[in-house]
């Protein structure tokens, strides 16, 4: 039931964002359309905790903060390996213990690996991600395992 709100209440205050216009019949057309969307929806049974992960939803701005501070830290750091006279590179593969519960937990920590620049998750079997990092630096922040207990905080 709470999934079905979340989906209800989502669906609004997205139709209402995108539509702009607030006349009677406009919104009476926009209520009904939300309220079949939801009911085909629930028809499909795929209205769950998978598809609206609420848990994830509290801590989720901290982290997208934290991963987009990540991401603009390592874009400086790989622009200066590549502008560098010298060529500061040392490619590294490593195995990273994922210590997430579920698989949409793996896959935001394989995901947030990936689109940190230097850093790409080329392999997930069970719980261990094969990586590949430009420098043995970049290797070693994984390794300390921030990124890891942040993403495990999301699935709490």
């Amino acid at each position: 039931m709470k999934h079905t709100f979340y989906l209800t209440m989502t669906l609004i205050a997205f139709w209402l964002l995108l539509s702009g216009h607030y006349t009677p019949f406009v919104l009476c057309c926009g209520f009904f359309s939300i309220l079949i969307t939801v009911y085909i929806a629930l028809r499909m049974d795929v209205v769950d905790e998978e598809a609206q992960p609420i848990h994830l939803t509290a801590n989720t701005l901290l982290y997208w903060l934290w991963l987009t501070k990540e991401v603009i830290l390592a874009n400086i750091a790989v622009c200066r390996r590549i502008w560098s006279p010298h060529l500061d590179i040392s490619p590294t593969v490593i195995c990273v213990d994922a210590s997430q519960k579920t698989p949409l937990g793996i896959m935001l920590y394989a995901n947030s690996i990936t689109v940190t620049p230097g850093t790409v998750c080329i392999n997930v079997e069970g719980n261990k991600l094969e990586v590949h990092a430009l420098t043995w630096s970049g290797a070693q922040d994984l390794l300390s395992g921030e990124m890891d207990r942040r993403v495990s905080q999301l699935e709490v």
